[in-house]
Formats: C-alpha cells, structure tokens, sequence
C-alpha cells in the first residue's frame, strides 16, 4: 500500500478516537493478557505491509487506552492536546526532523525560536532569558538546577563541569516541605542527594512561609546556595510568595529556582496573575506544555535568566561539530540548552498550541479551567459525606468521603465506573481523592455529569 494511503488511514483512525472520546468511558476494565497475545508475543520472520501493522496496533491497543485526553479525565495534571497542537505533532513525525541545531533543522531551529520568546511573553518572564524545550517538568527542573549549579559553584571559583562536585565548596539547597518529587529526583541526579535539602515549612494551604525561609537563610552559613520556590502545589495548587521568596534569597546571592510545572501559567491570565507576583525575578523557571497549555504529550519548557550558566551546564562540543553554527548563520542551537542531542523537534506543537489560542486564548483556557475547579468544589460540597480539604485558589481540588478507608473506596468505584477519573493522594496525613482540571474541551456539563456519577457511586456505597 502506498505510504500516502496507509497515512490517510492512520490519520482517519486519530480523527474518529478524538471525535468519540467525550462519549467513551474514561476507563475501564482491561485484560493485559488479551492485550499482549493481540500484539503478538514472537515477533514474525516475515515482513508486513505497514497497513497491516497499523491495524493490528490500533486493534490491540484501543481497547486498553485511557481517555486522558477527554473532557473528564480529572487525573495527573494531564491537559488534552489541541486540534492544532495535534496536527503540527503529525507533522514533526512525519518530516523526522532532528532538531540539534540550525544546521540538522534550520526549520525545527527557527520555529523553536520564536516559540521560546512567545511562551516567555504570555508568561511574564524576562525577555532576554535563555529557553529549552524538554520532555517535562522533570526534565525542566533538572536543567534548570544544573544551571544554578554551574552558577554558584563558578561564583565560588569552582568548574563542576570538568571537576565534578568531589572536594566541591558544599552547596545549601533550600526547599518547601510540601515541594514536588521532581525537585528530589533531579537533586539525586545531579550529583547532590535528596537529603541536601533544607525543608522550609508550608502555610495552609501547601505554600511555603516565606518567613521562614528568609530564618533559614539567615541562620546558614554564606556560601553557594540555591532556593526552590514552588508555582503550584501538586495538591492544592498553592503558589510559594515569589516576591518575597526572591527577595531573600537574592540578598544571601542564592538562585532562586521556580517549579511551576502547572502553576506558572496561572500568569498568562489576569485573574490569576496575583498568584506569580515576582515570578520574573527569579533565577531559572520549569514548566509543562501537554499540562495547562494542552499540547502533545512529552513537552516541557526550561528558562533560565542567565544564559551563560543555561549553556555552560548544558552544551557539548566535539570535532565533528566545529563550526556547524557559523554554517548555519548562527542561528540559536536547542540542543545547546537541553540534556539530549537526539531529539525531536518539539517547537512546532507548542508554535501551533499558541498560534491556534493567541495570548487571550491561553488566559481564557486558564480562568476557564479554574472556573470548572471552583464547580467541582462548589457542587461536591452540597453532597452529603463529601469534604472539600483545601482552598481552591487554581485548577485543583482535595475531596475527603470521611475516613481513609471509605475514600480509597470511592475513587476506586470512580474510576472502575468510567464517567470520570479522578486520583487518590496523601496530604497533611489523610488520603483524599484529586481533582485536576486541565483540558481545554471540559465544560460545565461535564462537571455536573461527574459531580453526579460521585453521588451515585456515594449512594450505593453505602
């Protein structure tokens, strides 16, 4: 079969799930095994046309697809990619561009430049500060931590890049108690430890007291030091102070790093805005797109305010590559300020994501999301047996059915029922059901459709 058919088909396929998914179950029941033997457990010594290959794929997998990206998947902070988003993600597979540098992909090069100094823009950040677009937050987190590493280790007259952090000047890393894993993890890979961190207690709501931060700091002795401020609990979706944060720590040097894997974007909007006061005087921000701007998944952003430190930490050289920049006009390398050197061009889903919404698109996705948060909250109130735990200030909602028992119960019959996902967490020691509103299709309708499913599931429960 020609390729142009077999791509027709394939994308026929895609548009028919997306049309369908608001009606599918968001999950459901699934046998592994049946899964496994549709796809084959020997691989064949013959060769398969490509036709046959994609519907032996689809037929297999379909039926073991959650509906992340539909309207009332309520789970992970995971947004739905949008129809623009979508196609230009086809087309990055399509052409296979290898996005390392302008001489790989002056296309892929360019369109990442523009990207980069629009996504600074809708989120308030300096228009000078260096980019790169990373699989996720996780990532992001790591390079911009890298960054700040390379920053207060060169301040102290020490190159970690070529004499690692053996006899290195001891690094303070100072951090919310109520911060994400992510920031622990990239800790670990960056040579220093989880347990480096000096954990600064949480307000209410999961914010850091600022004032106890700057304690903290004031306590310490003066040397490299980094600060992980937070936009966005994972739980709440509180914002850290990040004037106040900024301001204490800028007055010990330190760099101050910004986990808003969901939360920065609460700046694209006016109503919410308050929310990252200070955001631009920070030192290195992390951010996910296939979160609140609902591009394709695996897209993430890392900006940094100091992009000597950004490359310093991040770029390679080797013979071969001697003098592709000049070949290609010098134009912006992204692999010079990301962890990969084999990487797909991601710019051009997150290009399409802000062209398609424009700056007033991205607030009103935003405020619109956290207006179906303040529904959920708001409706599951009026249930009876239904607490909700946290102050709902963004896209996210903490749900309690009474004991830990009853409520791992309920978000078990949620997701067994299929009308909506919702996950379970641990916050402030009680297990509470997690409610992430991130998608760009969710409406009222679908908030009640869930609300009542929840008092259904809560009626025969009992």
């Amino acid at each position: 079969m020609d390729l142009r058919d077999v791509v027709r088909q394939t994308a026929e396929r895609i548009a028919e799930y997306r049309a369908s998914v608001a009606e599918r179950p968001v999950a459901g029941a699934v046998d592994l095994d049946a899964v496994r033997q549709r796809l084959g457990v020997v691989l064949g010594d013959q060769p398969l046309p490509a036709d046959v290959v994609i519907e032996r794929l689809a037929a297999a997998v379909e039926p073991a697809l959650v509906a992340t990206i539909g309207p009332r998947y309520f789970g992970f902070v995971v947004g739905g990619a949008l129809p623009a988003a979508t196609c230009a993600d086809l087309l990055a597979t399509g052409w296979d561009q290898p996005a390392f540098n302008a001489t790989t992909s002056p296309g892929a090069a360019v369109v990442e430049e523009v990207a980069g100094g629009w996504l600074k823009e809708v989120l308030g950040l300096p228009p000078d500060a260096s980019f790169g677009l990373v699989t996720g937050c996780q990532a992001a987190n790591t390079v911009g931590l890298a960054a700040a590493r390379h920053h207060v280790l060169s301040r102290a007259g020490w190159d970690v890049e070529a004499q690692g952090l053996r006899n290195a000047p001891p690094v303070r890393v100072l951090g919310g108690a109520e911060r994400h894993a992510t920031i622990d993890r990239s800790l670990r890979l960056l040579g220093f430890g989880s347990g480096v961190v000096e954990e600064v207690p949480a307000d209410a709501n999961g914010g850091m007291q600022t004032a106890r931060l700057a304690e903290a700091l004031d306590r310490g002795s003066p040397g490299p030091t980094i600060v992980c401020l937070q936009a966005g609990n994972v739980n709440t979706g509180a914002c850290d102070d990040l004037a106040a944060g900024c301001e204490a720590a800028h007055r010990h040097q330190a760099w101050v790093h910004v986990d808003g894997a969901f939360g920065l974007w609460a700046a694209a909007s006016p109503a919410t805005r308050v929310l990252t006061n200070g955001v631009e005087q920070a030192d290195s921000w992390a951010t996910d797109g296939h979160k609140w701007l609902n591009v394709s998944y695996d897209s993430g952003y890392i900006f940094c305010a100091h992009p000597d430190s950004h490359a310093a930490a991040m770029s390679l050289t080797a013979a071969y590559l001697v003098g592709q920049a000049n070949r290609a006009g010098g134009t912006r390398a992204p692999s010079d300020f990301v962890p990969e050197s084999s990487r797909r061009a991601r710019g051009f889903a997150t290009w399409a994501a802000l062209c398609e919404l424009g700056r007033r698109g991205v607030a009103e996705l935003v405020e619109r999301c956290c207006a179906r948060a303040r529904q959920f909250a708001d409706s599951l109130s009026r249930v009876d047996g239904v607490t909700v735990a946290n102050a709902v200030v963004l896209n996210q909602v903490l749900v309690g059915f009474g004991d830990d028992e009853r409520t791992d119960r309920v978000i078990a019959a949620v997701q067994r029922d299929g009308t909506c996902w919702m996950g379970g967490t641990t916050w402030r020691g009680k297990r509470l059901m997690r409610i992430s509103v991130s998608n760009w299709t969710t409406t009222e309708s679908d908030i009640d459709w869930s609300v009542a499913a929840i008092d259904r599931i809560l009626k025969e429960e009992r």
